[in-house]
């Protein structure tokens, strides 16, 4: 897990948190792996999060990082991935307040990574962990990703949740936990809708 300098470890208040997607829904998805030099933000990306930040919400970015198991990239590289992505967004004048990933794959080839965990979605252990060690209320937060997965796992973890239906989930399999609060069609409309779940509250 990585996190900015001198990022808090439990402040004493609760805070309230929009957990988002890496690929897809913060950032451009690229196609082959491309090198963090190539990352880019989603259109409309830096506005959608000057407003959730206005509204009082902390950022969070949780995703996978299973080339780790597969041998095809290190911890040390995903630093640099982090580097880059806080980058990103320090020029659209934001924080990134942490930076969550899972590095394991049951089927991996790296020992210590082949594993089934609680941090691969859908399960909620990155967003549990982000809570733990960030004092966050997640009754008052919301995941955002562009896969059922991840609604998945920011209903477990009791968040409220936005699909970003851009047609890249190729498993429509619903259940109670995979059914989504809102959907929107990108990242700028997710954050209206909270938004506009703020003002109704």
């Amino acid at each position: 897990m990585l996190f900015p300098p001198g990022a808090p470890c439990g402040p004493p208040a609760a805070m309230k948190a929009v957990f988002l997607g890496q690929d897809g829904t913060l950032l451009d998805a690229l196609p082959g792996g491309v090198g963090a030099r190539r990352m880019s933000l989603c259109a409309g990306a830096g506005a959608a999060l000057r407003l959730l930040a206005r509204l009082g919400f902390h950022l969070f970015v949780v995703g996978e990082q299973s080339g780790i198991a597969f041998g095809r990239c290190s911890e040390s590289a995903v630093d640099v991935l982090a580097e880059r992505m806080r980058a990103l967004l320090e020029r659209e004048r934001l924080r990134l307040d942490g930076f969550y990933y899972c590095p394991h794959h049951p089927d991996g080839s790296v020992a210590a990574y082949a594993c089934d965990c609680h941090c691969r979605m859908p399960m909620p252990g990155l967003l549990l962990k982000a809570a733990h060690e960030h004092g966050i209320d997640l009754r008052a937060s919301w995941m955002i990703g562009d896969l059922l997965h991840g609604v998945e796992a920011g209903n477990r973890a009791g968040c409220r949740t936005i699909l970003l239906d851009q047609g890249k989930e190729s498993e429509w399999r619903l259940g109670p936990r995979r059914m989504p609060t809102r959907m929107a069609p990108d990242l700028y409309t997710a954050a209206v809708l909270i938004a506009s779940h703020a003002e109704a509250r």
